[in-house]
């Protein structure tokens, strides 16, 4: 066959193209599962852009400066339906299918178009790339920004009728209980590993950085098969894991809410701790903001009184005079078993049981010096209340 002029040879491509576009959406159909299952809607969007292809193919063929054009040409034809409907690899498919239809069809013409087929496959192959690229970078700017601003909401406690659908966008996988941790941000804040290491712990987490402070919603995940049945871990745990991603300074764990909703009280004890957790001079990395509720009622903050009274006090007076009368006793006493027995005239071994329902009462041991230190100031606050009421 005689060779053609590059003119003659685009006139034939011209006379092609309705040939070549109904014989690669067969193609289509014949080799792709995830473009036959396609709704009609989605199916006619990916069909144009394989027919904005082949015809981008011949404008390049006439001009092959026009590269930088391709993206638009072709992606052009369809760019949202395209990001939404199918992915990076099945678009890869795509191309790979439409360039084997065009080269099946010109095979037996001159070797300078077959070239040509696969500089341009190339090049849309990386046009493609670009197009996916551009895209996610501009849905992680979005996520980020809606992240930010559901953390935002959750510290202020400021709900409205959007929370649930934006925490549903950021693919939240979290369920049940959460719990809010605190502390500095680091100077290089490594987004990644956080979300990594919380997916190892079967967790997921929402992470905001609000000045100097990092912020995460802690939530569990649904283990692996393979891991069902396994005990869940700890919100303390989690943060342990969790603290290399943080700066140097404190770190304070929110208590335990029962959902993702309730987690402005846990991030309000969480911030309350944080502002106080340089009084406690040995405090540990993290700390519990529990474990900080003297500091905190010092401080002002009157979740931290309401919660020492409900939980130590009240419980006590409730449940036996005599345990809140020991209680006292023995904190006034220098925590000394001997000093306490003589006061109240018992001997130490029924001191020491006493302690021992105390701590079965209340959860804490007045044994301990930093755990007297709590009991002292609900003890305090419990009386001072329980005077008010009274007068």
């Amino acid at each position: 066959m005689a060779a053609r002029t590059k003119a003659q040879t685009l006139a034939w491509l011209r006379t092609l193209t309705g040939e070549l576009s109904t014989a690669t959406l067969k193609r289509l159909d014949d080799t792709l599962p995830w473009y036959r299952e396609m709704p009609p809607g989605r199916r006619s969007a990916v069909g144009l852009v394989a027919q904005a292809g082949i015809t981008s193919f011949i404008s390049w063929f006439d001009d092959p400066t026009s590269t930088p054009w391709i993206a638009a040409d072709v992606f052009g034809a369809a760019p949202r339906e395209l990001l939404r409907s199918v992915s990076l690899q099945q678009t890869l498919q795509l191309i790979r299918v439409t360039v084997e239809v065009v080269e099946q069809r010109v095979k037996d013409d001159d070797e300078s178009l077959r070239e040509a087929i696969l500089l341009y496959s190339r090049e849309i192959a990386f046009a493609a790339a670009d197009v996916y690229a551009r895209a996610a970078e501009a849905r992680g700017l979005w996520d980020a920004r809606l992240e930010a601003l559901v953390v935002d909401s959750i510290l202020t406690g400021e709900y409205d009728s959007e929370l649930p659908s934006r925490i549903a966008a950021l693919g939240w996988n979290g369920h049940g209980e959460v719990s809010v941790l605190v502390g500095t941000a680091p100077r290089q804040l490594d987004v990644d590993m956080l979300r990594r290491t919380a997916r190892h712990l079967d967790a997921d987490v929402l992470i905001g950085v609000q000045g100097s402070r990092l912020v995460l919603v802690i939530g569990r995940v649904d283990p692996p098969e393979e891991a069902e049945g396994r005990e869940p871990r700890g919100f303390l745990d989690i943060a342990t894991q969790l603290e290399p991603g943080f700066g140097p300074g404190h770190l304070v764990l929110g208590h335990e809410v029962p959902s993702l909703v309730d987690a402005a009280r846990s991030a309000r004890a969480a911030l309350a701790g944080f502002a106080v957790a340089k009084a406690w001079r040995n405090a540990p990395r993290p700390t519990l903001a529990d474990d900080l509720l003297p500091e905190r009622a010092l401080a002002g903050d009157s979740l931290a009184r309401s919660t020492l009274v409900n939980r130590i006090f009240k419980p006590l007076q409730n449940h036996s005079t005599e345990l809140l009368a020991t209680l006292w006793c023995y904190l006034d006493n220098g925590r000394s078993l001997e000093a306490t027995a003589r006061e109240l005239f018992v001997h130490p071994n029924t001191v020491r049981y006493r302690l021992k329902r105390i701590s079965g009462v209340i959860g804490w041991d007045a044994t301990g010096a930093r755990e007297a230190l709590i009991l002292q100031s609900a003890l305090i606050l419990g009386s001072i209340a329980d005077s008010d009421r009274k007068t």
